[in-house]
């Protein structure tokens, strides 16, 4: 359920120098009731960035659009989420990458 999910906060750093395109392990993890994200790019590309549950249906898609060479944090506060193992995806030109994060109640 969509409306039970809280974004609550994208940012942008300034203009860093960024070599390589990385997703970064959440912080805290395990986490109740919110957690961090943060991912660079080192171009100008279409970023997406979804989590899973751990039977791989979509549980909520927090970036989902055109970004400019940076670091970038997104925090997350999933409301209604039951305790568990999520999987966190990014999709940025030709990168992709996946990790773990737990939920805890």
């Amino acid at each position: 359920d969509k409306s039970s999910i809280i974004l609550t906060g994208i940012a942008e750093l300034p203009a860093a120098i960024v070599h390589k395109f990385e997703l970064f392990q959440n912080y805290p993890n395990p986490f109740n009731p919110e957690t961090t994200f943060r991912y660079q790019i080192s171009k100008s590309t279409f970023v997406s960035l979804k989590i899973y549950n751990i039977t791989g249906q979509l549980i909520t898609t927090l970036v989902n659009e055109q970004k400019n060479a940076g670091i970038y944090t997104v925090n997350w506060n999933p409301v209604n989420l039951s305790s568990g193992v999520y999987i966190y995806k990014i999709i940025a030109g030709g990168f992709s990458d996946a990790k773990k994060c737990i939920v805890l109640k």
